[in-house]
């Protein structure tokens, strides 16, 4: 009588090295807070003693540790470990490095942010503080200063996509969803990448797009009004209107099957 051929229980498993053991303990240390950006770790020789190690293993842990942009190691007498702020750049790399595998078009980045924006818009709406909507007014009207200071009300392409983008920013950052933020400002920091590379290339603004600005102010403050008034409904809808005419803008002139692969390389 034939048997089936038995299917294999396990797989092969890598042990990890010493140096990622030692990334992973500092790094559980610096999410839990024991260890809070701009502290110093302690010297190389105390560490190397704490965990058993020699130098190159704990400074291979460091290059693990620098990559995540968890911490910054300076060399010299007064250098050393320091722990940072992680960087959302990085996520955005390894996304970005994902979508490339996938022939990711930009418009289909913009696409998932017209879906996931407005949620945090509406989120937004509904939790909002005082703080939350004189940051968005500061920020209107350092926009409003640039239009007016510029040559024929036409303001700077970079110094208008950074403060657009903070506008931005400040609608999933203060929604109170930790995920959407997060999913936000990957793919926002994607498409800004594009757009300073258009600007790098020789971006430049004509009469048309100069009320475009002037629009684009009206829009945000449509949208401190909206919110103000906790309108969540119509601060969604709005969001999603501005996110999809936004996009049309922002994609004119460039290609619209842009390939993500096509900006990161």
């Amino acid at each position: 009588m034939a048997t089936s051929p038995v299917a294999p229980v396990g797989r092969l498993v890598r042990a990890p090295k010493t140096a990622e053991i030692i990334a992973s303990d500092l790094r559980r240390q610096i999410v839990k807070g024991e260890l809070t950006p701009g502290e110093t770790l302690p010297p190389e020789v105390e560490l190397m003693s704490q965990y058993g190690v020699s130098r190159p293993t704990l400074r291979e842990a460091f290059r693990i540790l620098e990559a995540e942009t968890l911490i910054s190691v300076r060399r010299g007498s007064r250098g050393g470990a320091q722990v940072m702020n992680p960087d959302s750049s990085v996520a955005a790399r390894h996304v970005g490095l994902l979508l490339q595998l996938r022939d990711t078009t930009l418009i289909d980045v913009h696409e998932a942010r017209t879906i996931v924006e407005p949620c945090c818009a509406r989120l937004l709406a509904e939790r909002r503080t005082t703080t939350d909507l004189a940051d968005m007014g500061q920020c209107i009207a350092e926009l409003r200063e640039l239009v007016d200071a510029g040559v024929e009300a036409v303001p700077d392409p970079l110094r208008w996509s950074e403060l657009t983008y903070r506008f931005h920013v400040l609608i999933y950052e203060r929604c109170g969803n930790q995920t959407l933020a997060v999913q936000c400002e990957v793919l926002a920091d994607i498409v800004a990448t594009h757009l300073h590379q258009a600007i790098a290339q020789g971006f430049r603004v004509d009469h048309a797009a100069a009320s475009g600005f002037r629009r684009t102010l009206r829009s945000y403050e449509k949208m401190v009004a909206l919110l103000e008034a906790k309108d969540k409904d119509g601060a969604e809808q709005h969001w999603r209107k501005h996110m999809v005419g936004a996009g049309k803008e922002i994609f004119a002139e460039q290609p619209r099957e842009r390939a993500v692969v096509d900006l990161f390389s």
